[in-house]
C-alpha cells in the first residue's frame, strides 16, 4: 500500500520490476510458435525479426530494473528519514517528562544520527512482510520512548543501550532482507540471460532445422540421382553384355569371313592357273572376226578415195546431165565415211538388247546376215550405178559393227580366264587393226586400188561373216550368260568343260555365284535403271570417257585420212599411200606387243602410258606441219610423228577402253552399259569424221584440239580409273559399291600389287553390316 504521501513501497516496486510481465512470461513459447507458423514462408525473415524482439524486449527490461533500481534508493532515503523523525519525535514526546528524558531522547536522536548514514542503504527493498521484523523493533522502541521519562537516569541509560542493540539487530534485520534481495536480484538477472540465450538458442535451432530440411532435400535429390545411376548402371551392364556378344558375333563373323577369303584366295589361285586351251583359242579367233569386220570396213574407204569420187561425178554426170562441183564431191564422200558410223551408233546402241534376248554367241550369228547384206549392197554399188546403194551398204554395215563392237568385247570377258583376260580382251584391238592393214594393203593400185577393183574391195567385207557363220557354231554361249541370266547351271557347266578342257570347273561356277550374289536381282537392267544407280553410275561414266579418249585422241583422223595427211606434208601420192600401210602394219605389231603387258603392267598404266605419247606426238604432227615449208626433212618428222602417234594408241586407247568397260560391270548390267558406252564410241567416231575435214581452216593447227583432249583424258585417268589386273567381277564391282566412299576405293585401287583390296572391302562391308545389325537388335530389348 502507498503511504499518506503516496509513495508505494519500495518492496512493491522492485516487486513488479523483478517479476516478469505476463507476455515475458509466454515469450519463448511466442518465438517458438510464431517460427513454427511461419517457418515455411520465410524462415530466415522470422528468425531475424525474433532476434530483433527479444533483444528490443531484453533492452527494455534491463532498462526498467535500471529505472526501478534509481527509484528504490530514492525510496529507502524517505523511508530512513520519515524514521528518524518518527524517532526523534518519540525521543521529544518522552523528553517532557523530564530533562533528563529530553537529554537522553536527543542523545539517541544523536546517535540514530550518526548511524543513519551506514543503515540508510540497508533498508527493506521488498515487500511489507520483510519489513515485519523493523516495524515489531520499532514498536519496542515507541514503547520504551513512552516509559522512559519515568525512569532515572541509570535506567535511562539501560533503555540507551537496550534501544543501540535494538539497532543493532534492526540494522543486521536490514542486511539481511538487502542479501535476500541482492540474491533475488541476481536470480532474475540470471534468468533474464538464461532467457537470451533460450531465445538465441531457439533461433539457432530454427536455422539449424531450415539447414537440416534444406539437407534433407538435398539427401532425396541424391537419392533420387543414385536411383537414376543405378538404373543408368543396370542398362549400361545390359549394354555390355550386348557389346559382348556382338564382339563374340563379329570373331565369329571375322573366323567365318577369314574361312571365306582364304577358300576365295585359293579359288583365284587356281584362277590364275588356268591356261589357254585350243578350244578356247578357237573360240576366242571366231569371236574377234567381227571385230576384224569393223577394222576392215574403217579404213577400207580411205584407199579408193579418189576412185570412188570419179565413180560419184560419172554417176551425177550420167544422171542429172551436168558435172558436180569438187566441194559437192567432197560433201558425198564425207557422208559414204561419216554414215559408217550413223549405223555404228545403231548397232552399238541395240547390242544390249540383241545380247540379253538372244544371247552372246546368237547375237554374234544373227549379226552376219546384216555383215553379208552391207557387203553385197557396198559390192554391187558399179553394177548398180548409183552412190546411193554405197551409203545404204556402208549403213547397214556400219550397224553390224556397231554391234560387234559391242557383243565381242563381252563374250570374250565372259569366257576368258581371270588371268587370260586381259591379254584376250587385247585381241579385240589386234583384229580391228588387222582388218585395217589388211583394208590398207588390198586398197593399193597394184591390187584393188583401181576404178574396177574398189567394188570388190568393199564387197570383201563379206569374208568375216561368212567365217565367222561357219566356226562360231560349234563355239559355246557364254557360261556367265547361262548360269546368271539364264540360270542354266547344267549348261554353264559344259560350257566351262568346253572352255577350259578341264571337269574341274567348280572355282568358275564359286566365282559366278559370288558375283550373282553381289548383284542380287540384276539379270536384267534397262539404260535408265543403269544411269539412276549410284553405285553403277561412277562405272559407267568411267566407261563412257573411255570410249572418247579412244575416239577423240584423233586416231580416226589419221585412219581415215591418212593418205590425204601425208600428201599435205609433202610426201608423194605413193609414198603417202604406203606410209598408211605402215601405220596399218606399225599397229598390228604394237597390239601383239601389248597383249602380254596388259596382265603384267595393267590396264590404267598403259593407258596412261598411251594418252601420254599421244599427247607429246601430236605436238610434233602439228610442229612439223608448222615448219615443213621452212625445213625440207620436216615432211619426214611428220611421218614419224604419225607412226610414233600410233603406235602408242596401239599400247593403250586402242584397246583398252573395250576391254575395261566390259569388266567393270557385272552381269545385269554389262549389256546396258556396253550398249551406252558403244553408242558414244561411234557418236564421237561419227563426230571426227565428219568434223575433221571442216577443220581445215585450222590448216597446220588441226591437230590441237585433240592434244587438248589428250591431255583432258590422262588426268581423268589418272584421277578417276581403277586398275582391273587380276581382279574378279566381284572385286571391281566392289570398289563401287561404297557409293560416298568410292573416292578412297580408287584411290586405293591405283596401288598395284594390292590385288585383295576389294576382297577387304567386301570383309569390312560384312562386319559393319553385322555390328549395325546386333547393335539394333540389342536396342530394341527390353
Amino acid at each position: 500500500m502507498a503511504d499518506s504521501r503516496g509513495f508505494k513501497p519500495i518492496s512493491q516496486l522492485w516487486s513488479a520490476a523483478v517479476s516478469p510481465e505476463p507476455d515475458s512470461e509466454c515469450l519463448y513459447e511466442e518465438i517458438a510458435g510464431l517460427s513454427g507458423a511461419q517457418e515455411a514462408d520465410s524462415r530466415e525473415e522470422v528468425v531475424e525479426e525474433e532476434r530483433e524482439r527479444a533483444r528490443s524486449r531484453s533492452r527494455e527490461r534491463q532498462d526498467s530494473v535500471r529505472r526501478l533500481t534509481e527509484v528504490g534508493a530514492r525510496g529507502r532515503a524517505g523511508e530512513v528519514a520519515e524514521y528518524e523523525s518518527r524517532v526523534e519525535e518519540q525521543y521529544v514526546v518522552r523528553g517532557s517528562y523530564g530533562e533528563s528524558g529530553s537529554g537522553a531522547a536527543l542523545d539517541a536522536a544523536a546517535t540514530f544520527k550518526l548511524t543513519r548514514g551506514r543503515t540508510s542503504r540497508y533498508l527493506p527493498t521488498t515487500h511489507y512482510h520483510h519489513g515485519g521484523h523493523a516495524q515489531h523493533i520499532s514498536g519496542r522502541l515507541s514503547r520504551h520512548r513512552l516509559t522512559r521519562a519515568s525512569f532515572s537516569n541509570e535506567t535511562q541509560e539501560e533503555i540507551q543501550e537496550d534501544d543501540e542493540a535494538t539497532l543493532r539487530e534492526l540494522l543486521i534485520s536490514l542486511q539481511k532482507q538487502v542479501s535476500v534481495m541482492s540474491m533475488n536480484l541476481s536470480a532474475k538477472l540470471d534468468e533474464l540471460q538464461r532467457g537470451d540465450r533460450q531465445l538465441e538458442t531457439t533461433v539457432a535451432l530454427c536455422e539449424i532445422r531450415t539447414q537440416l530440411q534444406e539437407l534433407t532435400k538435398s539427401v532425396e535429390s541424391c537419392q533420387s540421382e543414385v536411383s537414376e545411376v543405378k538404373r543408368d548402371m543396370v542398362a549400361i551392364k545390359h549394354e555390355l553384355d550386348t557389346v559382348q556378344q556382338v564382339k563374340e558375333e563379329i570373331e565369329e563373323l571375322r573366323e567365318y569371313v577369314d574361312r571365306l577369303e582364304e577358300h576365295s584366295h585359293r579359288r583365284k589361285l587356281r584362277l590364275l592357273e588356268q591356261g589357254l586351251t585350243f578350244f578356247l583359242s578357237y573360240a576366242i579367233l571366231a569371236a574377234v572376226l567381227g571385230m576384224l569386220q569393223f577394222g576392215y570396213n574403217t579404213g577400207v574407204i580411205n584407199a579408193p578415195e579418189v576412185n570412188i569420187e570419179n565413180f560419184m561425178k560419172d554417176v551425177y554426170k550420167d544422171r542429172y546431165g551436168e558435172d558436180i562441183s569438187d566441194d559437192s564431191v567432197k560433201k558425198l564422200y564425207s557422208v559414204a565415211v561419216s554414215i559408217f558410223a550413223i549405223g555404228g551408233m545403231l548397232g552399238g546402241f541395240s547390242g544390249g538388247i540383241i545380247a540379253n534376248r538372244f544371247g552372246r554367241k546368237g547375237g554374234l550369228l544373227l549379226n552376219n546376215v546384216l555383215g553379208i547384206v552391207g557387203a553385197c549392197l557396198m559390192g554391187c554399188t558399179k553394177i548398180a550405178h548409183a552412190y546411193e546403194m554405197l551409203f545404204f551398204g556402208r549403213f547397214v554395215i556400219g550397224v553390224n559393227c556397231g554391234l560387234n563392237t559391242s557383243l565381242v568385247p563381252m563374250y570374250i570377258s565372259e569366257i576368258a580366264p581371270l588371268n587370260l583376260r586381259g591379254g584376250l580382251g587385247t585381241v579385240n584391238q589386234l583384229a580391228v587393226t588387222v582388218g585395217l592393214l589388211v583394208s590398207q594393203v588390198l586398197g593399193i593400185e597394184q591390187i584393188l586400188g583401181t576404178n574396177d577393183g574398189w567394188p570388190v574391195l568393199l564387197g570383201l567385207a563379206i569374208c568375216p561373216a561368212i567365217l565367222q557363220l561357219l566356226l562360231l557354231p560349234v563355239c559355246p554361249e557364254s557360261p556367265r550368260y547361262l548360269l546368271i541370266t539364264k540360270q542354266w547351271e547344267e549348261e554353264a557347266r559344259k560350257a566351262l568343260r568346253r572352255l577350259r578342257a578341264s571337269n574341274q570347273v567348280e572355282e568358275d561356277i564359286e566365282e559366278m555365284r559370288a558375283e550373282e550374289r553381289a548383284q542380287q536381282s540384276e539379270s536384267t537392267i534397262s539404260m535408265t535403271e543403269l544411269i539412276c544407280s549410284p553405285t553403277l553410275r561412277a562405272p559407267l561414266i568411267i566407261g563412257v570417257v573411255m570410249q572418247l579418249s579412244q575416239q577423240l585422241s584423233g586416231i580416226n583422223a589419221v585412219f581415215y585420212y591418212s593418205t590425204s595427211l601425208f600428201i599435205s606434208s609433202g610426201l608423194t601420192d605413193e609414198s603417202a599411200k604406203f606410209a598408211s600401210i605402215g601405220i596399218g602394219a606399225i599397229m598390228v605389231g604394237m597390239t601383239l606387243i601389248s597383249i602380254p603387258l596388259m596382265d603384267r603392267t595393267g590396264r590404267r598404266t598403259l593407258h596412261l602410258y598411251g594418252l601420254g605419247g599421244m599427247f607429246i606426238f601430236s605436238i610434233f604432227i602439228t610442229i612439223s606441219l608448222l615448219i615443213k615449208e621452212m625445213i625440207d626433212w620436216m615432211s619426214y618428222l611428220s611421218v614419224v610423228s604419225t607412226l610414233g602417234f600410233v603406235v602408242f594408241f596401239a599400247v593403250g586407247p586402242g584397246s583398252i577402253p573395250w576391254m575395261i568397260t566390259a569388266e567393270l560391270f557385272s552381269q545385269g548390267p554389262r549389256p546396258a552399259a556396253m550398249s551406252i558406252a558403244v553408242l558414244v564410241n561411234w557418236m564421237a567416231n561419227f563426230t571426227v569424221g565428219i568434223g575433221f575435214p571442216s577443220m581445215d581452216s585450222l590448216e597446220n593447227y588441226k591437230f590441237l584440239p585433240f592434244s587438248a583432249f589428250l591431255a583432258i583424258f590422262w588426268i581423268f585417268t589418272y584421277k578417276r580409273v581403277p586398275e582391273t589386273k587380276n581382279k574378279t567381277f566381284e572385286e571391281i564391282l566392289s570398289i563401287f559399291r561404297h557409293g560416298n566412299d568410292s573416292r578412297s576405293s580408287l584411290r586405293d585401287s591405283r596401288l598395284y600389287g594390292e590385288e585383295e583390296l576389294a576382297t577387304y572391302s567386301s570383309k569390312e562391308t560384312v562386319l559393319s553390316d553385322a555390328t549395325t545389325a546386333n547393335h539394333t537388335q540389342a536396342t530394341d530389348k527390353p
